[in-house]
């Protein structure tokens, strides 16, 4: 590695930790509805949006009409994107003419999109017309973060209220998130792009002539626009087929790191959210440490393996430094992996280079990432969902440990909250080893896997360990798009978004209704670097005992043979 390797490093944690305290208290302005420097501009939006749907913000909701209107909204969503891909043939914006999806491939990609996973068994600029990518996929990004975010407002508020069953309105949340908190950072984010050279037009795809006197076709479209919203939004699906490893999404370095850095930016700041509605930023800063520690794990391992040698050129005559196959040459390796590394924390799931080229320790990292259920800060809302879960759980191990109550933050967790608990510990594992096994026990989907041995089987564990982690990215080399895993990887999605969705407003509507015990000097703090290790230790463990076996029989096995 080099010097400015380590000034990738530096630059890509400062943009998305320096901006963190101040965004996560803007988020939190907002949403309740306090007064912010953007109120004069979009507060008059925001007030129509109310009158034209018949809406009352100051209306509350319990957590049984919240997650309703969340699931009915969803649900229409999905009906509509599924119509629109199929019928995409007969409606405008389509200059190259493409035809409608076939009907598995739009019900996976409808699924993908509306359960923020944006898992693409297609390439858009050779499936999609300028209507889908704008009116279908554009729109889904930004309801799709927004559904996540307005859930983990629901749960904020039931860690910090008590002895009520209001919280919030699910409608507000959505029109707040979208308007204030997505809508002006996409905005400015995008304008960058263009600035680097991403297209935002409506052009037909344009015939040029190569140098080697080869005819080339050249995508345009509304790429821009989009582009930003997939990285702010966590949600990963590229307008082009080779995501941000094509020149027209990710054309320079600046572009580069500043999509990277849009990664994790909004998941960072709604930690500090979190702080704020429980009144205490330590828990911000215990939370954000916990998640920091995983990613620089995750991150050194996977910097060491993409800079090993290749055993099989080990020989006096050949000369190597980090093997770029797969790679993108105006990037290189420290990016690559920062990006890898990043991806997989978040449920993002765009790519810059081909992660099946991925060292096996590399897509190891990149799988155990996903397993843990996203929770390194993970998608927008969702991953701190994960996270908190994580925390209930360090919680409890540690008053089994002292012979307490447990609790946190002064509610006591009883038997129904652990219950939850545990039916969100089932998610990952029966998306990805229960449909995993099926697909792999079965001749005809495992015709999908175009590698033997090891790395093969990695190829399919790492399809559903995306799906139903609602990442979205995959190993290159596996041939989703056939109709026993359109539908399966379908599942998976349905699973891994809904799955924890559902037992999450149940735990926030149950702990909303308790009465707050004042802290004591005998109550376990969750603030500290004890607390912190805990929970670090917890996350790795039961993701570790779950899913070490199938590492072991993929890239554990693929890295032991290459002989590294």
């Amino acid at each position: 590695m080099h010097s400015y390797d380590y000034l990738l490093i530096l630059a890509f944690l400062a943009l998305v930790l320096l901006p963190a305290p101040l965004l996560g208290r803007f988020y939190y302005r907002v949403v309740e509805g306090e007064r912010t420097w953007l109120t004069p501009v979009l507060r008059p939006v925001e007030n129509l949006c109310y009158r034209l749907s018949g809406i009352d913000p100051k209306v509350e909701q319990n957590w049984k009409t919240y997650l309703l209107a969340l699931l009915a909204f969803n649900l229409a969503g999905f009906v509509l994107l599924f119509a629109l891909l199929l019928g995409q043939g007969a409606l405008p914006l389509n200059p190259q003419q493409l035809p409608g999806m076939e009907w598995s491939q739009a019900f996976n990609t409808a699924m993908s999109f509306v359960t923020n996973t944006n898992w693409q068994s297609y390439s858009g600029e050779a499936s999609l017309s300028y209507l889908s990518q704008m009116v279908g996929l554009t729109v889904q990004n930004f309801v799709s973060a927004a559904t996540g975010i307005a859930v983990l407002l629901a749960f904020c508020r039931g860690i910090s209220r008590r002895s009520t069953q209001n919280l919030g309105n699910f409608w507000a949340d959505m029109t707040r998130v979208t308007l204030y908190g997505l809508l002006p950072l996409c905005i400015v984010l995008a304008l960058f792009l263009v600035w680097q050279g991403v297209p935002q037009s409506f052009a037909h795809y344009i015939d040029a002539v190569t140098l080697q006197g080869a005819d080339q076709s050249l995508p345009m479209g509304p790429a821009a626009s989009q582009i930003a919203i997939k990285q702010l939004g966590t949600n990963g699906g590229g307008f082009f087929g080779v995501n941000s490893a094509h020149p027209f999404e990710n054309p320079t370095a600046w572009s580069n790191l500043f999509e990277l850095a849009s990664i994790l930016l909004i998941p960072a700041a709604l930690v500090f959210t979190f702080g704020h509605y429980v009144k205490d930023l330590r828990q911000s800063r215990a939370i954000v440490a916990c998640m920091l520690v995983l990613l620089l794990i995750g991150g050194g391992v996977s910097l060491w393996a993409e800079y090993q040698p290749n055993p099989t050129l080990n020989i006096v005559n050949v000369e190597q430094t980090a093997p770029l196959e797969g790679k993108e040459s105006r990037f290189g390796t420290t990016a690559t992996v920062l990006w890898a590394t990043a991806t997989t924390a978040a449920s993002n799931g765009s790519v810059n280079a081909m992660h099946d080229s991925l060292n096996p320790l590399t897509g190891m990292v990149a799988l155990a990432n996903m397993m843990v259920g996203e929770v390194i800060f993970g998608g927008v809302g969702v991953g701190l969902n994960g996270m908190l879960l994580n925390v209930l759980i360090a919680v409890f191990l540690a008053g089994l440990m002292i012979g307490r109550t447990p609790e946190y933050l002064g509610k006591k967790l009883q038997a129904h909250e652990v219950k939850l608990l545990v039916a969100t510990l089932l998610v990952m594992p029966v998306g990805v080893l229960v449909l995993g096994a099926v697909a792999a026990s079965l001749p005809g989907p495992l015709a999908s896997v175009s590698n033997p041995g090891p790395h093969g089987f990695s190829q399919l564990l790492y399809a559903y360990t995306s799906a139903t982690a609602n990442n979205g990215s995959a190993f290159g080399g596996f041939s989703a798009n056939t109709v026993f895993h359109n539908l399966m990887l379908s599942l998976a999605m349905f699973i891994g978004r809904f799955g924890y969705i559902l037992p999450v407003m149940a735990l926030a509507g149950s702990l909303a209704m308790k009465k707050t015990a004042p802290l004591g000097l005998n109550s376990f703090p969750t603030h500290g670097p004890l607390f912190v290790t805990l929970l670090t230790v917890t996350i790795l463990l039961v993701g570790g005992l779950t899913f070490l076996p199938t590492l072991a029989l993929g890239p554990i096995a693929e890295h032991l043979s290459l002989g590294f």
